[in-house]
């Protein structure tokens, strides 16, 4: 019994300095943008760029298009 709690107590430490230790990404901008077209299509463009805690950047391009009925 006293092994597992030794160990429980060991697993939960490590994640928690998991976590301490990683950070947080950094949002450095963030543009959205919606066009109607003359048929009534909706045109959705969302960019982000992050930058992690090591110094890398990440761009993520999300679109989207809604048709009328």
């Amino acid at each position: 019994m006293k092994t597992l709690k030794t160990a429980l107590l060991a697993a939960t430490s490590a994640l928690a300095l998991l976590f301490l230790t990683t950070g947080c990404d950094r949002t450095v901008s963030h543009t959205e943008s919606e066009k109607v077209k003359s048929d009534g299509t909706v045109e959705k463009k969302e960019k982000t760029v992050t930058e992690s805690p090591d110094g890398t950047t990440t761009k993520e391009e999300k679109k989207s298009t809604v048709k009328p009925r």
